[in-house]
């Protein structure tokens, strides 16, 4: 699998993804919100785009697709609840379905409700150094999780996680659909102070050129990513302070929802 982040030059710090077969260069597009960006960088790589993909139905995901498809005839795949919120659908994609890139890439639509409920991840589980890899939307980014705002529901995303995202294997690859983490990270850090991977990797965005991309890993979103953290003493302390209607061992739904809610407001 080859795959291109780029990131969009916007307020909400999106990203969208080239994902091309190394044999074909045949390629799906994720999210080609700046549709003359994805185009571009299609063509500079020499990869054709085949497939549009929409990981969920909020504007800032789909707002490149009529152009993408007009220059390139590329087919639409969606949620399959969302085909009567996206227009023009082709393919609607339940748990499990495939949608195949060329010879060799093969992406596994999840389920993943929570942001929305038209919400879906693609896994990526093939054989080379980029595998297992998931391009995860708006359900989780680096050190943080979506939100609930527009069309979700916090239970919802706390099941999504405890059902499937936090079963994944730790060396599964993140490509998320907006660069968040120098905020998420210090939101960790409000809610654990002592958590030394975070204070390490936020030094370490802060060094970054503007140019580079973090690709986390789901071992290091146990590390960082408060969410993850649902057993944390230090955490659960923090909330008990804000929260003293928690019980002393609430458990891990009670906490993630918590720092929903509080992240919501911070």
């Amino acid at each position: 699998m080859l795959v291109e982040q780029i990131a969009v030059n916007n307020s909400l710090r999106n990203y969208m993804y080239l994902v091309a077969c190394p044999e074909t260069r045949e390629a799906v597009a994720i999210d080609p919100l700046d549709h003359q960006l994805a185009l571009k960088r299609a063509k500079e790589l020499g990869w054709h785009i085949r497939g549009v993909i929409n990981t969920h139905e909020h504007h800032d995901h789909i707002g490149g697709n009529e152009p993408v498809i007009s220059a390139t005839g590329a087919t639409l795949y969606a949620h399959e609840n969302a085909t009567d919120k996206i227009a023009n659908v082709d393919v609607g994609l339940r748990a499990g379905d495939s949608v195949n890139v060329g010879t060799s890439v093969e992406l596994i639509a999840l389920d993943t409700p929570g942001h929305t409920f038209c919400h879906t991840c693609l896994y990526y589980m093939g054989n080379d150094e980029l595998a297992p890899a998931l391009f995860c939307g708006d359900t989780l980014f680096n050190a943080g999780v979506g939100n609930c705002h527009n069309g979700g529901n916090p239970q919802t995303m706390y099941q999504t996680f405890a059902r499937q995202i936090f079963l994944l294997p730790d060396e599964t690859k993140i490509y998320p659909g907006h660069d968040y983490i120098e905020n998420n990270l210090l939101f960790t850090l409000d809610r654990e102070p002592n958590n030394a991977a975070a204070t390490s990797l936020l030094a370490a965005v802060r060094q970054w050129p503007g140019e580079k991309h973090f690709i986390s890993n789901i071992a290091m979103e146990r590390l960082v990513n408060t969410f993850f953290r649902l057993d944390s003493e230090e955490i659960i302390a923090m909330l008990r302070e804000r929260f003293p209607e928690l019980s002393a061992e609430p458990n891990a739904e009670t906490v993630f929802l918590k720092l929903r809610e509080l992240r919501n407001h911070w």
